[in-house]
């Protein structure tokens, strides 16, 4: 079932969190953090959604990661539920598409609950003060890829973060799949 987030809530500080990496490290936002600003993206490895785009999400990490923007993505779905998204195949995908950012392994959910992220993807983007600046798009794409020419939102809107520690006004929302919530 596809889900939208809220619109951006500018100005809300992100969430601290110590998770562990598909590259057998474990990360806290302190370690990911970019001299200019910081991009969490919550995605997982079946989302079609995700799927659609994951290269573009690839080539935007490195692009933003040049500007001095922190990278990293977190899969916070319920594995029993879904094996596909396990620790072990969210290493082979992120080796299969050449991340370049940290994917780390939210188990307990307890962090996309305190960035109450919706679904996948879903693209949080921080200034260099850990402030809220971007809750977008990556582009016009849904659950397959549009066309190579799309405006890039993410990208463009946090490239405007980097130069100016502000996000744009007008963003319009992700739309993914809804995080797989583990039963109560």
């Amino acid at each position: 079932m596809a889900a939208i987030p809220p619109v951006c809530d500018f100005g809300w500080k992100s969430p601290d969190f110590i998770l562990p990496a598909t590259d057998g490290k474990t990360y806290s936002l302190a370690d990911i953090s970019g001299e200019a600003g910081t991009l969490i993206m919550f995605i997982c490895n079946h989302c079609p959604y995700v799927l659609a785009v994951l290269d573009r999400i690839v080539r935007d990490g490195r692009e933003l990661a040049s500007l001095g923007i922190g990278v990293a993505a977190i899969s916070a779905n319920d594995v029993s539920a879904y094996p596909q998204d396990s620790f072990e195949n969210m290493g082979k995908l992120a080796a299969q598409y050449g991340f370049t950012f940290p994917y780390l392994y939210d188990e307990d959910q307890s962090v996309a609950r305190a960035y109450d992220a919706a679904c996948t993807p879903d693209f949080f983007g921080f200034n260099d003060r850990g402030e809220l600046q971007y809750r977008g798009r990556l582009d016009a794409s849904r659950s397959e890829a549009g066309p190579t020419d799309l405006r890039r939102d993410l990208f463009e809107g946090m490239k405007q973060v980097a130069q100016t520690g502000q996000g744009p006004t007008d963003q319009i929302a992700s739309m993914g799949c809804s995080i797989k919530w583990k039963a109560a």
